[in-house]
């Protein structure tokens, strides 16, 4: 088995361009298929058959091959087989990590299918995605996906739509703005004007569908990319292939994409110690994520190295952030003990009327537990006695299973000075913790 090291300059992306015999393809006549998402925490989750196996990926255009996380030992459950061994590494300041190489794998989105299909299998429980997004991650699709077909992804409704080039028919829009993309190693590129101060910046960005945040931009003093005076404070961004990434957040006073407009949006500067390699990348300024691609409905072209931008009811909505400083991720499940009411009705013959009689058991049910992972110092929670590995009970007097991780972390966002009672376990003891919302930028 052959040995190789690999840098993945982006998140979760290769530095391999190299294009399969064959290709995705639409089987059916219209040469075109409708494929319903999910949107988690802006991240699209589309439904892939691998080898005949159902299972869920992100969509990323900032992943060139796709990879399967292997931390279930997936890849025996899909009879891949391995061919050579690489290691990756990629954002975040950890070691590299080890991943197999597998051909000839079958993939199927929807009616699209391909037969020959490379995959990347990675190792290791910090690459499970699961935890921070409260669902089931099985891996990631990019480039492969975008190369073969027109990729229309409908954030508004919540569907893509995928169709073999030749058969796709730009309608006329008057309200759509067309943008010329650029690509190395497989990865698109805009360019774009932000302001941070007063003056408008060109930048080039990547295009990542596979990033949360709205706006990541590598400081650079040279070209007026830095917070200067602007108001700021560190926080957790993310987690990359190779650990954590932190950096400072702020705001932009406006991002330009031709006539569309977003003011006062959220940016971030992560540390440049964890996108060393990601900054080595032709005049890249950061990359462009889904908090704003989600404000559009958007027609991916690759073969035509063209994008469709069309505004969509998220395009208003405002750019909110985390005021509370917890992160939390989905730790498992725990028993939970759970009144289940038994009402029976019994006749009284002597005085003519119905007994209704309430019999109170007991039982035990699996529910999520949601663990905090990050907790950023100085902020609310931290200053309310809260520490990392504390498990979340109750939020305001509610049992947090009732919810799910997208909805709690959604009340973080919340308006400044918003009261928030937690109730949490720390060691087998029960404790309480309040804390208000705060306002930080």
């Amino acid at each position: 088995m052959k040995f190789r090291i690999i840098c993945i300059l982006l998140f979760f992306c290769f530095n391999l361009f190299g294009f399969s015999q064959g290709k995705f393809v639409i089987q059916n006549k219209r040469k075109s298929d409708k494929i319903k998402f999910k949107l988690i925490n802006n991240l699209i989750v589309i439904p892939v058959e691998v080898n005949g196996v159902k299972l869920s990926f992100l969509l990323d255009t900032g992943v060139s091959k796709p990879i399967i996380f292997n931390f279930l030992n997936v890849s025996d459950t899909l009879e891949i087989k391995k061919t050579e061994t690489i290691f990756l590494r990629g954002l975040g300041e950890g070691q590299m990590v080890e991943a197999s190489k597998s051909e000839n794998n079958i993939f199927k989105i929807g009616d699209a299918i391909k037969l020959n299909q490379d995959l990347y299998a990675v190792y290791g429980e910090k690459l499970n995605l699961a935890p921070r997004l409260g669902i089931p991650i099985h891996g990631i699709l990019g480039f492969d996906l975008f190369r073969d077909l027109v990729v229309e992804i409908n954030y508004s409704s919540g569907y893509l739509r995928l169709t073999e080039p030749q058969h796709f028919t730009y309608k006329k829009c008057k309200n759509c703005e067309r943008f010329n993309l650029e690509f190395y190693n497989g990865k698109p590129y805009i360019n774009l004007d932000v302001a941070l101060e007063e003056e408008n910046i060109p930048v080039k960005l990547l295009v990542d569908t596979g990033g949360s945040d709205a706006l990541w931009l590598f400081k650079n003093d040279s070209l007026g990319l830095g917070l200067g005076d602007k108001r700021f404070y560190h926080d957790f961004l993310g987690h990359g292939l190779n650990g954590s990434v932190y950096g400072k957040r702020a705001k932009v006073n406006e991002i330009t994409l031709k006539s569309f407009v977003l003011k006062n949006a959220n940016v971030a500067f992560p540390d440049s110690s964890a996108v060393l390699f990601a900054q080595k990348i032709r005049n890249r300024n950061g990359s462009l994520s889904g908090n704003i691609l989600k404000r559009f409905n958007i027609i991916f072209d690759y073969q035509k190295a063209r994008m469709v931008l069309k505004k969509n009811k998220f395009f208003n909505e405002k750019f909110t952030y985390n005021k509370s400083g917890i992160e939390l991720a989905h730790d498992g499940m725990r028993l939970v003990r759970a009144a289940d009411d038994k009402i029976s009705k019994q006749r009284n013959q002597g005085f003519n009327r119905t007994n209704i009689n309430i019999e109170t058991q007991y039982k035990l049910l699996l529910k999520p537990a949601y663990t905090i992972v990050e907790l950023r110092e100085g902020s609310p929670a931290h200053a309310s006695g809260l520490k990392i590995g504390d498990v979340l009970m109750t939020i305001n007097g509610k049992h947090a299973f009732y919810y799910s991780l997208q909805e709690i972390m959604n009340m973080f966002h919340g308006d400044t000075g918003k009261k928030i009672k937690l109730k949490v376990e720390r060691d087998g003891r029960p404790l309480y913790c309040t804390f208000a919302l705060e306002e930080l930028l």
